[in-house]
């Protein structure tokens, strides 16, 4: 008996995590975080003096967070429909950016080895950039795929 309490509480579990969203106006303060982490990267970028390496840490985590809020945030007209496109494209997202690990390192060393006579080691890709393809990703085919249902 105690088994199946068990089993049913990790069921229980299990399918919260699977339904969880957030309200749909997260996607509009996932814009936001955006767009103001993207303006304040150009304003480090062209007009800060001196060492702003943590702000440039702060600001793509705080890009990758944006990105989060809105593939997480539920959309106005929620039904199965949209929910089976939007777990297609987390499928779709995955997949992308485990190829994109796999064969980016390699895109990047043969091109900076052809434009530079002197050479680059090898270099896997980072957190960040791996992070931001695969939301990139998710996002859009989540909107090309309801646009085309």
């Amino acid at each position: 008996m105690e088994k199946e309490k068990f089993i049913e509480c990790e069921r229980k579990n299990l399918q919260w995590l699977i339904n969880f969203r957030l309200p749909s106006y997260f996607y509009k303060i996932g814009m936001l975080v955006i767009g103001v982490s993207t303006i304040t990267m150009f304003v480090r970028a062209f007009a800060m003096e001196g060492d702003t390496q943590w702000l440039k840490l702060l600001l793509q985590k705080t890009m990758v967070v944006g990105m989060l809020l809105m593939s997480v945030a539920r959309d106005k007209e929620e039904d199965e429909m949209v929910v089976k496109l939007r777990m297609q494209s987390y499928t779709y997202a995955f997949v992308a950016g485990v190829m994109y690990a796999l064969v980016m390192p390699f895109v990047e060393y043969g091109v900076s080895n052809a434009l530079k006579p002197e050479g680059e080691a090898f270099h896997d890709i980072g957190d960040f950039q791996l992070l931001i393809f695969i939301l990139m990703v998710q996002l859009l085919c989540f909107h090309t795929l309801k646009r085309m249902r």
